[in-house]
């Protein structure tokens, strides 16, 4: 596993892809956040509060992390390589966890450096610190199960075609299914269930600062989910 994911994160930094993802993400974020007026810009917003990130991020992830693992495995389909490296003495399992280590690494290394705006905000706030720090880390704590369900799902559709561009459509549909769309059809049924089956509903119960422990586990069983499903779509490929 430990070479696959070596190998995927070089792949990322020897292109220009790697460095693409993290710029594309911080500046996008920068410009909304700092410079466009409207109700993202924290200078705007007129309270010492990181909420507008947390909004945002979100949604840039959706087709951020898809052009990422688009080419996880259907770039290995079209080059004909795939069969080559699910005959080598690795479980599928190890590739596959190998793949997906790799882009989620990637996706946290454009992360860290948005701390800055933890910093910038809890300076900017009147007095110095009026910054909610429970609901910020929890905030994070909650992007970053929401990353790697995202990553997940990411992957497992780079396995459904050979075609970059299919495989990116797919995972953004699938993320923005589970993110927004159980959401949208809750409020269309007026069921409180349907809701919980989605993403965002977990990911703003985190940003209040209250770890619940059935948060988590959504969570985790989505990303387990999803690297079982590519793995047995390997299993079937083989």
């Amino acid at each position: 596993m430990l070479a696959i994911l070596r190998k995927e994160i070089n792949s990322f930094f020897a292109s220009p892809i790697g460095y693409l993802v993290i710029a594309i993400f911080l500046i996008l974020n920068g410009l909304f956040l700092w410079v466009f007026k409207g109700e993202f810009n924290v200078l705007d917003y007129g309270f010492a509060d990181l909420s507008s990130f947390f909004l945002l991020a979100p949604w840039i992830l959706i087709f951020l992390i898809p052009a990422v693992t688009m080419r996880s495995f259907s770039d290995e389909k079209k080059q004909g390589t795939l069969e080559l490296l699910l005959t080598k003495p690795i479980s599928h399992l190890n590739i596959v966890l190998g793949k997906y280590f790799g882009a989620l690494i990637l996706i946290l290394i454009a992360l860290i450096p948005t701390l800055l705006y933890v910093y910038t905000v809890y300076q900017l706030g009147n007095p110095v610190g009026n910054l909610d720090m429970g609901s910020t880390w929890g905030s994070y704590f909650g992007l970053l199960f929401l990353v790697a369900s995202y990553t997940a799902i990411g992957v497992f559709a780079s396995t459904l075609s050979e075609n970059q561009i299919v495989a990116f459509i797919i995972a953004v549909f699938l993320c923005f299914l589970f993110y927004i769309g159980f959401e949208g059809i809750a409020d269309f049924a007026s069921s409180h269930i349907v809701e919980q089956l989605g993403m965002s509903y977990h990911f703003k119960s985190m940003s209040r600062g209250v770890i619940d422990t059935r948060d988590i586990i959504y969570f985790v069983s989505i990303t387990v989910f999803f690297i079982i499903l590519t793995k047995l779509n390997l299993t079937k490929d083989a």
